[in-house]
């Protein structure tokens, strides 16, 4: 059946859209093909530096005709649901006919050839391609990543005429733009097209582009028994940089291996798109980089390789200019330069920020086993690099400069490894902060940016999530559950809070209190004569709560009724919690049903959940929890005829063997179940449980709860009553749906 084959050429394509170009269109043609109902077999893109290809394979050749009867509201519906139906068809009225009490209409939709079809979908295509940035040229209104120069559009070997703002359709592209033919050439099909660009040194699939770049790199570093330092990142881009990739390993200058290798690699990647080498067994960079040209040299490279090098030179002595001189300012004095740069306009500067992570890792260090002078004094200068020269050229470099330059002033070297690791992990696969005080700076970075920016509304939607706070959310999980310390969020969440809210009161008060929690507040706790002197009062307020302390801080959210904040922060963060363990093989449900017991502490919740796992995967889990549904859908029934009896159960005269042995078996499991909650042993919790099974299903075989005698039956919902709770305060058995 006949093939379809695209080629939109321009000019160069940015490397970092063209994988989105390629999905966009992707998703485009298959909307648009399945619109107009046109089958197809298989359908392929190509993205690349200067052109976007689409290939569907096995097109009819024509639009069937096709007629279809769509039955419409009945005979005498209401007139605005006829009217909905008439413009969901296209019909009019009179085209309407009456059947079985009913409107018909009958959809008519002649056949079309194929070509034309997708000629219209071409140019709509271009039209309304959705380039994250895009210009304008020349004369026309068509918006284009870059100048669009060529449109190759075949169907069946034939050209499908069309012309968009003056480029118009044809059977010719171009090959490499200096190695390949002067002129364009013309083709028949995509075997001939991917042949032809071939020949003309283009690969055209990214794929294969990526695979000579590593292959060849890795070859040349073998050659001088070197490493190539892998960077999936720089390896992406460089693949989106050419069509006939030819790897080149270049030389560096020995002087400048004293830099940092964290900024040699960063001026190699950020400005020259250059990979770094190492050498086996060694710690630093290698003199040398592997860089990728677009053409083959009649040197073999050498004068290409040779003028990277030099420019390298420029580039790693502004690095050098940039080491020297951050150093002769301490990080301490670089704070005061923080307080002009703002982190947000609700939040104030980031001088306050530090100020706010200071005292938050002070609170958090005992939790972690840190010292709590150095995690404060690690946290005051953690962001004091962002004032530096060197971050400013490298962003990327963050953290890791003012960790270099922390050392260099003798620093405690946990302070230095705190300021370096403060932000990880920054990705799923990113490495964990290794050591208390790092710990604790990267929770207390971590935190004050959730709360914050929940305390002042831009919480991530559906769709959106600008700040990124899902991935920190998940750096706070994985650092709790990983480090196992025992974290009370809602204190912590509380303590950040009180926090930011200097921050927010400070902001506010520059131009008018208008934020309804903090007048709720004044409201409750002082009576000031102005806004102004509400928002001093309730400034210096906060103050105090902050020097209290966390506890202090959760009472007076709980005592303002304004602490729902931090009930979603904490949804939140299982909302993420559940993602990671899904990921992980660990089921939704079960993390519902321990988060519902209002656990805060994320390693324990974690430990509670693998327990209850292990324990709903043994045959005596599964069957205790029969008996608790069976148990909650008794005393469910009963609780409609009237409230359930109080107290505990007790042993009464002629009480029946089972319901003797049940009780017998509630009183040795509570004392059991009591001590391994107090030491967090959750597998010896699901052990005293266990022991409950087989008196609990005796007592459902032998026993009847609703018994004629209003004494008994009162005792045994008590009973009931009784086992239900003991093995809710291991988890909400409720919430376990499997």
């Amino acid at each position: 059946m006949p093939q379809f084959l695209l080629e939109l050429l321009s000019e160069e394509i940015p490397a970092r859209m063209q994988p989105g170009a390629a999905r966009d269109l992707e998703r485009l043609a298959r909307d648009h093909l399945a619109r107009v109902e046109l089958a197809f077999e298989g359908l392929t893109v190509f993205a690349g530096p200067r052109r976007l290809t689409l290939v569907v394979e096995d097109l009819p050749a024509a639009r069937a005709h096709r007629v279809e009867e769509r039955k419409g509201p009945r005979v005498g519906a209401p007139e605005s649901a006829l009217e909905g139906f008439l413009r969901s068809a296209g019909v009019a009225r009179e085209a309407l006919t009456q059947r079985d009490g009913s409107y018909f209409a009958r959809l008519e939709r002649p056949g079309r050839p194929t070509a034309e079809v997708l000629g219209e979908m071409v140019e709509a295509l271009v039209r309304s391609f959705p380039w994250p940035k895009s210009m304008t040229w020349g004369t026309g209104a068509l918006r284009w990543v870059r100048p669009l120069r060529r449109i190759l559009c075949l169907f069946d070997g034939v050209v499908v005429a069309l012309c968009v703002d003056g480029v118009a359709s044809g059977d010719l592209t171009e090959g490499h733009r200096f190695m390949g033919s002067r002129e364009p050439f013309p083709v028949r099909d995509f075997d001939d097209y991917r042949q032809g660009l071939a020949r003309n040194f283009v690969v055209l699939e990214a794929a294969e582009r990526r695979r000579r770049i590593l292959d060849g790199a890795r070859s040349l570093c073998a050659s001088r028994g070197l490493e190539l330092v892998e960077d999936e990142g720089l390896a992406d881009e460089v693949t989106g940089l050419v069509e006939w990739p030819q790897p080149l390993l270049g030389d560096m200058d020995l002087e400048f291996l004293s830099l940092p290798r964290e900024v040699i690699g960063a001026s190699m990647r950020t400005h020259q798109r250059y990979f770094s080498l190492s050498a086996p067994g060694a710690e630093g960079l290698a003199p040398h980089f592997i860089t990728v040209a677009n053409i083959e040299a009649a040197d073999g490279g050498a004068l290409i390789a040779a003028g990277n090098a030099r420019v390298l030179k420029a580039r790693l002595g502004d690095a050098r200019f940039f080491w020297d001189e951050d150093q002769r300012t301490s990080l301490e004095n670089r704070l005061e330069k923080l307080k002009g740069v703002t982190f947000h306009a609700g939040l104030g500067s980031l001088f306050e920020r530090s100020v706010r992570m200071e005292a938050l890792a002070r609170a958090i260090a005992p939790l972690v086993g840190a010292d709590a002078d150095m995690a404060g004094g690690a946290a005051r200068l953690a962001k004091a690099d962002l004032a530096s020269g060197m971050v400013a050229e490298f962003p990327e470099l963050q953290g890791v400069m003012g960790g270099y330059y922390a050392r260099a002033e003798g620093l405690d070297d946990a302070i230095a490894q705190a300021i370096a690791q403060q932000y990880k992990p920054q990705g799923p696969r990113d490495s964990l902060p290794v050591g208390p005080v790092p710990v604790a700076v990267a929770l207390a970075d971590k935190v004050d940016t959730l709360v914050g920016l929940f305390e002042i509304g831009e919480k991530p939607t559906g769709s959106r999530d600008p700040f990124a706070l899902r991935r920190t959310a998940l750096g706070v999980i994985r650092i709790a559950i990983d480090s196992g310390a025992r974290l009370p969020l809602r204190s912590i969440l509380a303590y950040a809070g009180v926090g930011c809210a200097v921050s927010v009161v400070r902001n506010m008060a520059k131009s008018r209190l208008n934020n309804l929690t903090y007048k709720q507040a004044i409201a409750d706790f002082a009576d000031p004569a102005s806004e102004f002197a509400a928002a001093d009062w309730l400034e210096r307020h906060f103050e105090a709560l902050h020097t209290a302390g966390p506890a202090a801080a959760l009472a007076f959210w709980r005592g303002s009724g304004d602490a729902a904040w931090i009930e979603e922060i904490l949804a939140f963060l299982a909302d993420r919690l559940k993602v990671l363990l899904r990921e992980q093989g660990r089921r939704h449900d079960l993390v519902d049903a321990v988060f519902a017991l209002g656990d805060d502490d994320l390693a324990r919740v974690v430990a509670r959940i693998d327990a209850l796992a292990g324990f709903l995967e043994s045959g005596e889990g599964a069957n205790l929890l029969a008996g608790y549904r069976r148990a909650a859908n008794i005393l469910t029934a009963e609780s409609r005829k009237g409230p359930l009896p109080e107290g505990p159960p007790v042993l009464l005269a002629g009480s029946s063997a089972p319901e003797i042995a049940l009780l017998e078996a509630l009183g040795t499991a509570l004392p059991l179940l009591d001590r391994a909650l107090a030491r967090d042993d959750f597998t010896k919790a699901m052990g005293a449980l266990a022991a409950l099974r087989q008196r609990l299903d005796a007592f459902f075989d032998k026993v009847l709860v609703n018994s004629p005698d209003a004494g008994e039956r009162d005792n045994r919902l008590r009973l009931l009553l009784q086992v239900g709770a003991a093995m809710g305060r291991v988890a909400d058995f409720s919430m376990v749906t499997g």
